[in-house]
């Protein structure tokens, strides 16, 4: 395990480059931690989340460790991500997710809350693709990832609220009196805190007090690309707030009547991407098929949301990217993908055929001499009495030998085919549906052989060595 130590010096060479960082602690899986920076204005931040990271792998490799910014190194266990906490400020730093004391400002709270839900709710697939990488492809849905599966948690005490702003705000113009009671009761909502708001933490997008939480982001990303499409689909939300609270009020309704009515109208439009339970469900993947909620779990087809004429028309009210520019980042994002799986095919192949086969075979023919030299001394009955269990294992490594090179001239086969595709995007889904597959058919049985090969022969760390050995 990395001496704890170790953790210190790196915390304090980041406050040395001006990185803040506040905590750190073990997580769930072995030798597998976290770093929390400070809170900061976004630009800042994201660039020192990237020093961050360097400073990480420059310490590590000073002290013969490794850093794994891999989302799913280890089958069966953790992943590693990062958890995006996002907030909106004024300029004189008056938080506007955060809740106020007042009627007004608990209205003025509301107002951003539930704008941001609704760009959630609209732009989802885009939120989606934004976290797409080949890493993250494994990670999210397993082991305290958020599923694929875009949802928002609020908690029960705004829930309640949400209750009843839809229920209390009619259609027709409200009497003095409701809107003093609606008023008065928004009024009292209380101060949330964590612990209240933050129990679920299998959703990808949830509220805990002060702050949303985007968690699917993967642990080698740079959190520039999420947070870029966060920030424009809440502002294109803001700005069709204004318009649409403005048309009412021009229509005689005053402002506080106006905001509680569209305020209502976003959540019932939005109420789908609400969700409580347990992100890690089979149950949640059959309801939010119910509910028209989007579980894209390939990165290939996740990217094409760059492309949706929704989008298109995102970036271009938010002046953020022209047509060409989303085309050019989902032809990166697409080749960037085909690219890590060519590289993730040929080591694989290279391991199998190379070192693991030959390693096979080396003991396999140790355990032959013995059955030999058994057969030397022992009677015919005795023979075949005392070296089944070499014979099994013998016949057992055959198999297993036999299957992994067939499978992998086959993967050999399928990238050849792969790779004389011209077009970006067919050749990440080709790479996707027919190369893909053959990775865990092969590791299936590695794994196997790994288990009854000798610990000495063995070329590589076994599974439980890179786990659990101290």
């Amino acid at each position: 395990e990395v001496p704890v130590k170790e953790i210190n010096k790196l915390i304090i060479e980041a406050w040395k480059l001006g990185i803040p960082v506040k905590t750190r602690h073990n997580e769930v899986a072995p030798n597998q931690f976290e770093l929390a920076p400070v809170f900061e204005e976004i630009n800042l931040a994201i660039d020192h989340n990237q020093l961050l990271m360097d400073l990480m792998n420059r310490i590590a490799r000073k002290h013969f460790f490794r850093v794994l910014f891999h989302e799913k190194p280890f089958a069966g266990v953790n992943g590693s991500g990062k958890h995006n906490n996002w907030s909106l400020a004024t300029n004189t730093g008056k938080n506007l997710l955060s809740q106020g004391k007042t009627p007004k400002t608990n209205l003025q709270f509301l107002t951003f809350f539930i704008n941001v839900i609704k760009a959630v709710y609209d732009h989802a697939d885009l939120l989606r693709a934004a976290v797409a990488t080949a890493g993250n492809e494994y990670r999210l849905g397993a082991h305290e990832a958020p599923p694929a599966i875009i949802s928002v948690f609020v908690g029960n005490h705004l829930k309640q609220v949400f209750n009843e702003i839809e229920s209390k705000v009619k259609k027709e113009k409200m009497s003095p009196d409701e809107k003093t009671e609606l008023k008065l009761n928004i009024g009292k909502i209380p101060q949330i805190i964590f612990d209240n708001t933050d129990r679920n933490r299998t959703s990808p997008f949830a509220f805990t007090g002060d702050k949303f939480e985007f968690r699917p982001v993967g642990s080698c990303a740079n959190c520039s690309v999420s947070m870029i499409v966060l920030n424009s689909i809440v502002a294109n939300q803001l700005t069709q707030f204004k318009k649409d609270v403005d048309k009412l009020i021009s229509d005689n309704i005053d402002k506080d009547e106006a905001i509680f009515k569209i305020l209502r109208n976003l959540i019932t439009d939005s109420k789908p991407i609400l969700f409580e339970g347990n992100g890690y469900s089979e149950e949640w993947i059959k309801e939010a098929k119910k509910r028209g909620l989007s579980n894209i779990i390939e990165t290939p087809q996740a990217l094409e949301a760059y492309l949706s004429e929704n989008t298109k028309r995102l970036f271009k009210n938010t002046n953020v990217f022209t047509e060409r520019e989303l085309e050019a980042r989902f032809l990166i994002k697409q080749e960037m993908y085909t690219k890590m799986l060519q590289i993730e095919a040929r080591v694989l192949g290279d391991l199998a055929l190379n070192h693991i086969i030959p390693t096979a075979i080396k003991y396999q023919n140790i355990l032959i001499k013995n059955v030999n030299g058994l057969k030397n001394i022992l009677t015919n009955d005795e023979f075949h009495k005392q070296t089944s269990f070499q014979m099994e294992l013998i016949s057992e490594i055959s198999s297993h030998i036999e299957i992994i090179s067939s499978l992998v001239n086959k993967l050999i086969e399928a990238r050849k085919k792969a790779n004389i595709i011209d077009d970006i995007k067919n050749k990440s889904i080709e790479y996707n549906e027919k190369v893909k597959p053959f990775f865990e058919k092969i590791r299936i049985h590695v794994d196997k052989l790994e288990r009854i090969v000798d610990d000495e022969f063995w070329p590589l760390p076994k599974y439980r060595e890179l786990l659990f050995i101290r």
